[in-house]
């Protein structure tokens, strides 16, 4: 599989595992965990996608629990996770309000909870994980400078930023930021034209893409002109929907990460599938017409 530089010493799988839903599983034994890491490592994808929310502040210790039970897994890949969002769960369980905190205190020990719920010496990648309204860039960036510099961290990035809120925390810090995650999918175009991704193309900065599949909204059949789409190159790829929709995003020149969040095994197995759809530039314009119901301008 492709590989994307995220820094000078660091690079990803071209299609990221994401574990958002890993504790909604019925089964989050360490040893089926670790079957769906190994089904991603089988066709080359090493990068997963964590955060300190996810499960209510509980992704990260399924993680950490298989990462536990084979050590030897941990040097196989790249973890990504990150935080800032504050909900009624978990370690913040009795607050009072849904909140970012990107305050030094709270960032330092969000690191700190993720490396040890994860067994982890360092994490690969750390990313803010949305916009927060009070943040004191200068506090923020210096936080991640010296997170940084103590070797708890490789690399820092956003996550749902726009233009100018990367510009803002960039402007207080040392160290490069190294991608943002936004939304984008076939279901989410607005990053195409509204700056986002131009941003980081003027940057030579990667994105992340979460939810590549609309939620789950692209497989549904809803956008009936779209779902033909879709199924007419999936025939004449050998793939399926997930695929052609996954390729949409890897063929824009923007080198989009897309991140594969499920926890069907059977599908986890063919994420890489993707890979094999090498779409024509017409046939991008006609999903991305049949998305949005109209010819471009």
């Amino acid at each position: 599989m492709d590989r994307v530089s995220i820094t000078d010493e660091l690079d990803f799988s071209r299609i990221v595992y994401g574990m958002w839903r890993l504790g909604d599983d019925a089964d989050t034994s360490p040893a089926h965990v670790q079957s769906k890491i190994e089904a991603c490592l089988d066709q080359g994808i090493t990068t997963m996608d964590q955060a300190d929310i996810y499960g209510g502040y509980m992704a990260e210790e399924i993680l950490g629990q298989a990462l536990k039970q084979s050590p030897g897994l941990r040097d196989r890949i790249e973890i990504v996770t990150k935080c800032d969002i504050v909900i009624d769960a978990g370690r913040h369980a009795g607050a009072p309000v849904k909140h970012y905190d990107t305050s030094r205190a709270h960032i330092e020990a969000s690191v700190d909870a993720s490396l040890s719920l994860m067994g982890l010496d360092r994490i690969d990648l750390l990313l803010i994980h949305r916009p927060d309204p009070l943040m004191d860039h200068y506090e923020t960036g210096r936080t991640l400078d010296d997170l940084v510099a103590a070797g708890k961290v490789r690399a820092v990035g956003v996550s749902n930023f726009r233009p100018w809120d990367w510009n803002l925390l960039q402007s207080a810090m040392e160290t490069t930021l190294a991608t943002n995650q936004i939304e984008l999918s076939l279901a989410a175009r607005e990053a195409f034209v509204n700056g986002d991704l131009a941003h980081l193309q003027r940057l030579d900065k990667p994105v992340m893409a979460w939810s590549p599949l609309g939620g789950g909204a692209l497989m549904d059949g809803s956008n009936a002109a779209l779902a033909a789409e879709l199924d007419r190159i999936a025939q004449d790829t050998g793939t399926d929907r997930a695929a052609v929709a996954t390729a949409f995003l890897l063929a824009h020149p923007a080198r989009i990460l897309p991140v594969m969040g499920t926890n069907n095994l059977s599908r986890i197995k063919a994420l890489g599938d993707a890979l094999e759809v090498d779409l024509s530039r017409t046939d991008w314009f006609t999903l991305y017409t049949a998305a949005r119901g109209e010819e471009v301008a």
